[in-house]
């Protein structure tokens, strides 16, 4: 990623965090729209779920400068993901409901550079999560 990119990434989720509750719920709900047999994965309370997940986004965004200081935790976040049965090509699927609810979020201000941006840092990470959790590299885009 470029400075650019992660600067754009960054100023980008400082919108969102005000809605972050809804964000989440947009998420979830495309998510299961565009992958119904996902949703038995998810067994808990969908509103602390998407409490974490804006928490993790949080982390995640605020360390793309210093991506050494999150890769630990997402090397073992990926690990844990393949215990609750996510595979390789769940990856994509949730770049798509990320990348929509951002778009619906953020509104005028979703422009092709930061969709741009943000499929990068997506792609970074979830690439990366992939070679940790499966022990190899394959693209998630």
């Amino acid at each position: 990623m470029t400075p650019d990119q992660i600067a754009l990434v960054q100023d980008s989720f400082k919108k969102v965090v005000p809605i972050a509750d809804v964000a989440a719920g947009l998420f979830y709900g495309r998510l299961f729209e565009i992958a119904p047999e996902v949703k038995p994965m998810f067994k808990g309370d969908m509103t602390e779920q998407g409490r974490k997940l804006m928490a993790t986004l949080g982390v995640v965004v605020t360390g793309l400068t210093r991506l050494d200081t999150v890769l630990p935790a997402a090397s073992a976040l990926a690990r844990q993901h393949v215990a609750y049965g996510v595979r390789p090509e769940h990856y994509p699927i949730v770049g798509a409901a990320l990348l929509w609810t951002l778009e619906k979020g953020l509104g005028e201000a979703w422009t092709p550079e930061l969709a741009d941006a943000w499929t990068t840092a997506y792609g970074t990470l979830s690439g990366y999560m992939i070679s940790e959790a499966y022990g190899q590299p394959q693209a998630a885009e």
